[in-house]
């Protein structure tokens, strides 16, 4: 494991390179003499800070190998620290090369305790950013940590998710009810640059129409009978953050074109008011219904679709993951088992086989509701297909058994391999990663003549 004190030196002249080696034993110390053996050490020992000398070989007695190697380095490893070697002649060098990304400098001669000084500093910083992106990957992990997934498709939607979270554009989520869009919606926020600053959701079909402007954009006092204070909106809320409309169908043809002139201005008015306020905001939002087809009935405004839609990410629902089913059961018999005071220990066969089976047209949200009903309903000390509700069918038919997965697995992997090639079995060998005649034994196993 590499050492948090292991330096690099860069300097082509050997007396001085010997000298530093010893003068800087507390440190773990490497050296080099040129571009090319300083990116071979850099890659073995991986240091964290390196000393250069920008007057290196071919051209000693000026900069720009010197400069060459402080772009490698730099775009092998970006964090590491280097710190230029240079004489007072050569400070406009120096205060070049950090403004290359440099760190810092220390001038010739070379007084030991000054450089000792820098590179300590210099490796308490390291240490420092080191242990800041480890926080921030944790960060970015633990946001995904509510998503339960094993299937092909959620877990490219969570690959999109950490793609786009960084990235300033809006995000619509599409999908059944019940398929989580908010915790996605919230992931999109906690793994984004706005992290630390508010999520606000706003459900757009949960509050009556005569209300929603105001909810959403706020009012002044007295704007209308009942108004008796002056109510900042949610999108002021949002300010720096995210905001996230859920269910951004359901909202009034009126209220769709204040939004649009707020994604177009990104100012706001009050009801009420005249002021214009500045808001700086993020626009995740939702929706479980076609807004194509929408837009073609003239509920819904087509320009306002193209702001909100600058990414699309499509939530497939709970019958096209049949991998998570059982996943996401036995996470909610966990989550509520204890919760609930009922020691159920797991599922049978029966309840397994259902769960698979069933279409689950309320989605996740549905299951959870299941299970947590068979939970409390659970007679024994495993769930069976009655507790859930659920028709159940013979365990054999649900689930193939391995011998039928292989198969089925390597006849596909032929066929398609031989139809790339054109039935050349030499290649299709190669592209299989198998010998001819293994090949030859799996075309006659599965009938295929060449």
């Amino acid at each position: 494991m590499t050492s948090n004190k292991t330096i690099l030196i860069v300097e082509d002249d050997p007396g001085l390179r010997s000298q530093m080696r010893w003068a800087l034993s507390d440190f773990d110390v490497h050296v080099a003499e040129d571009r090319t053996s300083a990116l071979s050490v850099l890659r073995k020992e991986n240091p964290n800070a390196v000393v250069l000398d920008l007057g290196l070989p071919p051209d000693p007695n000026g900069t720009s190998e010197g400069f060459a190697t402080l772009e490698a380095i730099l775009a092998f490893k970006p964090e590491t620290k280097v710190i230029i070697a240079t004489g007072n002649e050569e400070r406009k060098n120096a205060l070049e090369a950090i403004a290359s990304g440099a760190y810092d400098f220390y001038p010739k001669p070379v007084d030991i305790d000054v450089l000792c000084l820098v590179l300590n500093r210099a490796l308490h910083l390291f240490e420092l950013e080191e242990e800041n992106r480890r926080l921030s990957l944790s960060k970015r992990e633990s946001a995904l940590t509510g998503i339960i997934a094993d299937s092909r498709g959620m877990n490219k939607v969570c690959q999109l998710v950490e793609r786009v979270a960084p990235a300033e554009v809006s995000v619509l989520l599409t999908g059944e009810s019940g398929t989580g869009k908010e915790i996605l919606a919230r992931a999109l926020h906690d793994l984004g640059d706005r992290s630390a600053n508010p999520f606000v959701a706003i459900n757009c079909a949960a509050i009556p129409e005569n209300l929603l402007e105001s909810e959403l954009f706020g009012h002044e006092k007295g704007a209308f009978t009942g108004a008796i204070r002056q109510t900042v909106g949610k999108m002021e809320k949002a300010d720096g953050g995210t905001l996230f409309l859920d269910e951004v169908g359901d909202m009034p043809l009126a209220l769709q074109a204040k939004l649009l002139r707020f994604l177009q201005a990104r100012v706001i008015e009050r009801g009420g008011g005249n002021a214009e306020i500045s808001v700086d905001v993020r626009i995740v939002s939702a929706t479980n219904q076609n807004l194509e087809e929408m837009i073609e009935q003239k509920t819904f405004r087509d320009d306002l679709f193209y702001r909100l839609n600058e990414v699309a990410i499509r939530i497939p629902p709970l019958r096209e993951r049949e991998r998570d089913v059982v996943l996401l059961a036995k996470y909610v018999l966990k989550k509520f088992g204890g919760e609930l005071g009922r020691k159920v220990k797991g599922f049978t066969r029966d309840a397994l086989s259902a769960m698979v089976d069933y279409e689950w047209p309320g989605n996740v949200r549905e299951l959870e509701n299941k299970v947590k009903r068979a939970i409390v309903l659970c007679e024994g000390s495993m769930i069976t297909a009655a507790d859930l509700d659920l028709a159940s069918r013979d365990i054999e038919v649900a689930f193939p058994t391995l011998k039928q997965v292989r198969e089925k697995s390597d006849f596909e992997a032929v066929t398609r391999a031989l139809g790339v090639t054109n039935n050349k079995v030499s290649a299709a060998a190669r592209l299989l990663g198998v010998s001819r005649p293994t090949l030859y034994q799996l075309m006659k196993q599965f009938d295929l003549r060449e």
